[in-house]
């Protein structure tokens, strides 16, 4: 069994012409650096897998403060307008190719986080907080997953 955990990016800066070169704010890095320190204590995630954007870039790299990863990649998969399913299969497939990683943390946007969710473990699709992290239990036999919980920073 693995966990799958999946977490939205801290508060950004407002919309602006190029949405990737959006940077966290202040309160971001803080709900960032509080999951990190949650995530560390409670799930010790081992692998990241996040998208391009400032924004999540920002998020991993204040999370990776107190988590240590095995393997760490950034993908366009992951942006806010991308794919849930290739996303999805994607993750899977490198799942299933680093064995040594347990808990893999997925660091990306509104709506990608939610789709993602859904993908994984039909039916829940929750709505995330910035800084909010679901829990997923995934069978790598089966490929199957149980969506387990969503914890924000305010709730951590």
């Amino acid at each position: 069994m693995k966990t799958i955990l999946i977490m939205r990016h801290g508060e950004a800066t407002p919309m602006q012409a190029d949405d990737a070169a959006r940077n966290l704010t202040q309160l971001g890095h803080t709900e960032a650096e509080k999951m990190g320190l949650w995530l560390s204590k409670v799930h010790q995630p081992d692998a990241l897998l996040v998208s391009p954007y400032i924004r999540a870039q920002q998020t991993a790299q204040n999370v990776a403060k107190n988590n240590t990863f095995k393997f760490s990649e950034t993908t366009s998969d992951l942006v806010p307008e991308g794919k849930s399913q290739i996303a999805a299969d994607y993750l899977e497939t490198l799942i299933a190719a680093h064995p040594q990683c347990n808990t893999w943390l997925v660091v990306a946007h509104m709506p990608i986080v939610s789709y993602l969710v859904d993908q994984l473990s039909s039916g829940d699709m929750p709505i995330f907080n910035t800084g909010a992290v679901a829990v997923i239990h995934y069978d790598e036999q089966t490929q199957r997953s149980q969506y387990i919980s969503i914890n924000a920073p305010a709730n951590v």
